[in-house]
């Protein structure tokens, strides 16, 4: 996001949609930074700490706001907690102006999260292809973020942390035997092959099961 930041021109008009915690705010210093939410999740579901100052309150699929208002929309893991994503997608193309640049990511793949505002698992390139184009959108770049083996090494760091979390959490004595037993048992193969699949990630071309998708799209 830092690189992508960095080639939005000084004072250019940003909106941070879904912003939460706003945990990208200091990369668009250099900007009139503006963030949207509708800001009913729970404190210690936004992972950055709690809720930033929130500039419209509102559905995202309705910003009080003129057409062509903004030169970038940026919207990171957003659309996977959205029930409607399509018409949010229709409403960031409204915003933006002719020649104006959505930064975007989703996840392809995830587990559950910030509940109950999680309706999808996840998005294709066919998918942003199809609907961005259908929206005004051109110049798709997709990216994907990491391969096959970076979407394996991700979960074994979430089997190491969810075996530690039982027996940090789990009531029951005999349950955290067995958890402590599992940790103590899986933490060092895990993490080997943590390090071994993150090295050959990057001989992995086709990158089917990536983590997500970073996309820059013109409209």
């Amino acid at each position: 996001m830092l690189g992508q930041s960095q080639k939005v021109a000084a004072a250019a008009k940003v909106l941070d949609l879904g912003a939460g915690g706003a945990p990208y705010r200091a990369f668009f210093s250099h900007c009139i930074y503006k963030t949207q939410d509708f800001a009913l999740l729970k404190e210690d579901q936004i992972v950055e700490g709690g809720y930033t100052q929130i500039d419209y309150v509102c559905d995202a699929k309705c910003i009080p706001e003129k057409d062509g208002f903004f030169d970038v929309v940026l919207c990171t893991e957003v659309l996977e907690h959205l029930p409607d994503p399509i018409p949010v997608i229709r409403e960031i193309s409204r915003l933006l102006r002719p020649g104006g640049t959505l930064l975007l990511t989703a996840p392809l793949g995830s587990g559950i999260h910030q509940e109950p505002f999680h309706f999808y698992g996840g998005y294709t390139p066919y998918f942003y292809h199809k609907v961005l184009g259908e929206n005004g959108f051109k110049q798709i770049h997709i990216e994907a973020n990491g391969g096959s083996f970076a979407h394996f090494a991700q979960w074994c760091v979430w089997f190491v942390k969810s075996t530690l979390n039982h027996f940090l959490h789990d009531s029951s004595v005999t349950a955290k035997l067995l958890f402590v037993v599992v940790f103590l048992v899986t933490s060092v193969p895990m993490g080997l092959m943590y390090a071994l699949s993150r090295f050959l990630d990057r001989y992995d071309m086709e990158k089917r099961f990536t983590v997500g998708y970073h996309l820059v799209a013109t409209k």
